[in-house]
This record gives C-alpha cells, structure tokens and sequence, in this order.
C-alpha cells in the first residue's frame, strides 16, 4: 500500500525538478514544460491529499474537482503560451530566454 507521504515525496520531488529547470535553463520551450511539471506536482499532491483525507470513511472529492479545473486551465494555457512561443520565435529566430528581454520591435 502507498502512503500519503510516499506520493508527497514524489510531489515534491517533481516539483523541485522543474523549479531547478525553470532557474537553470534558458530555453523558453523547456521553461514552459518545467512549470508545467510544477503544476502536475501541485494536482499530484492535492488528489494524495483528496484519497487520504476520507471523513467517516467517505472520500472527499473536492481536490479531486478542483484538480479537474486546473487541468482544464492548464490546457488553456498551453495553447497561449505555445503561440505565444511561436510568435516570438517567428519574431527573434531564436527560443533563448535572453534574447527575449524586450517585447519591441
């Protein structure tokens, strides 16, 4: 059986990893998909919180819910943040975080 403490680990570890991709790497693309790993460690550790957290035996299903919207949000999310990316690509020829320290022409 796997404890609330074996998933909050893998969370945090999940969430370490990509904070050490978005502080270390410079590439807009990896950037993107290292908060995305954030945020799947964030819904990781609220759906462990959800199965663990049973009131008289009965689960609590409100993380669970609340983990759905922020997928969907997330998803809305990629789609702007990846045209975005592409439009700035289109702009700069180049994905690198420090050629895109201004937003002009």
């Amino acid at each position: 059986m796997v404890t609330l403490n074996e998933y909050l680990f893998l969370s945090a570890l999940l969430f370490s990893i990509g904070l050490t991709g978005v502080m270390v790497r410079s590439n807009v693309i990896v950037i993107f998909m290292c908060l995305e790993l954030m945020l799947s460690a964030a819904n990781l550790s609220l759906v462990a919180f959800s199965r663990f957290g049973a009131l008289n035996g009965v689960p609590v299903y409100s993380a669970q819910v609340l983990v759905f919207f922020i997928v969907t949000v997330a998803a809305a999310e990629v789609a702007v943040g990846l045209a975005i990316i592409v439009a700035m690509y289109r702009a700069r020829r180049s994905t690198d975080v420090g050629d895109m320290v201004t937003m002009k022409n």
